[in-house]
């Protein structure tokens, strides 16, 4: 028998995120009483076309990427939690009965899995977590259920270890969104208890709508929208390059007439989107409110955006910041970090994996 304080501690983990556009780390440290410190971040570019719709087309392009950001992270750990993008992973909750044994559960796992999944067992990563009691009685159990391709798990791995990494979790960044979320509506004013809230994820080609209540997503919507729109009308009507756009648009050295001209349609138009995804939630649930929406991704940072939002929606809006209530180590940029925030909820939440019991 193995005591418990002879065991090694599990090794440091830190949340990568693979997106489109950009290579995302996160390492966060347990400040104590329950508290956590972003100890250090780094964001790096990827080129075109590395990555798309979720899947990894040039692996060495990404691993290249996958190691110069730990590099500029400067951190020992090597061990890393991941995602699959959500549309890679089909989700299903069942229900059995309570007690069973481990193996049980899994034959009974596999069992369902045939039923919703349009591949054989033998070609997916199966795995599931027992979620809680049923609604039914405490005789039964919620059990989430999660399948993807190999091929998907596969590629992500073969990144982390070509970059000097080990993939130690694979999560879903629908979770993980869903974790750092946590974070923000900590910093809420108001108990958001039976509240509705808009997850609205603006990335480089597609907008994720998430409506969350109580912790649990209860539905969602994918746009194709998102902020490459607003760099190709910054290319074409000024004749840039796109990394000249890009660095143009940061550092807001973009010709007079660029705010009203080319920004407000796209903050007016992002904002559009966002009422078109709310009224497609009104209409295919049983809600008819939204209380908060919580603005996530590259996209989110645009000034101005919150503003236009909370006119537009006339509901409370914020640009996520999971970070607002933690500590920060010195090495941290606090300047660079306001405007970085929105695009590392899902490397944030991929990182609070390290403190999982």
């Amino acid at each position: 028998m193995k005591l418990a304080i002879f065991k090694p501690p599990p090794p440091p983990l830190f949340g990568l995120d693979i997106s489109s556009s950009a290579v995302k780390m996160v390492e966060l440290e347990d400040a104590g009483k329950g508290a956590y410190r972003l100890e250090r971040y780094a964001i790096e570019p990827l080129p075109k076309d590395v990555v798309a719709d979720g899947n990894i087309v040039n692996l060495d392009a990404v691993s290249d990427a996958v190691e110069r950001a730990w590099k500029k992270m400067a951190t020992r750990a090597k061990h890393v939690a991941m995602a699959l993008p959500t549309s890679a992973v089909i989700t299903k909750k069942i229900v059995v009965p309570a007690g069973l044994s481990e193996e049980d559960l899994q034959a009974q796992v596999e069992g369902e899995a045939n039923q919703y999944i349009p591949f054989a067992l033998e070609e997916v990563n199966l795995d599931f977590q027992v979620v809680g009691p049923a609604p039914s009685g405490p005789e039964e159990v919620e059990v989430l259920i999660a399948a993807s391709r190999k091929e998907k798990v596969e590629d992500r791995v073969a990144v982390a270890e070509a970059a000097g990494l080990k993939a130690a979790v694979m999560d879903v960044e629908l979770y993980a969104l869903q974790a750092a979320c946590e974070l923000v509506q900590a910093r809420f004013a108001v108990d958001t208890t039976d509240q509705n809230i808009a997850l609205v994820d603006l990335g480089s080609v597609v907008t994720n709508v998430i409506m969350l209540r109580n912790g649990q997503a209860i539905y969602s919507r994918e746009q194709a929208f998102g902020a490459a729109q607003l760099n190709q009308e910054i290319i074409q009507r000024y004749g840039l390059s796109p990394e000249e756009a890009e660095t143009a648009k940061r550092r807001g050295d973009l010709p007079e007439g660029y705010e009203a001209e080319v920004l407000q349609p796209f903050l007016e138009n992002t904002a559009l989107e966002i009422q078109r995804a709310a009224q497609f939630f009104f209409t295919s649930t049983e809600y008819s409110s939204l209380e908060h929406i919580v603005l996530t991704g590259g996209g989110a940072a645009l000034p101005g955006l919150q503003e236009v939002v909370s006119s537009r929606t006339r509901v409370e809006t914020v640009i996520a910041n999971p970070f607002s209530g933690m500590e920060y180590a010195s090495r941290v940029p606090l300047k660079k970090l306001a405007t970085d925030a929105p695009s590392l909820m899902v490397a944030c939440g991929l990182a609070l994996r390290r403190f999982d019991p």
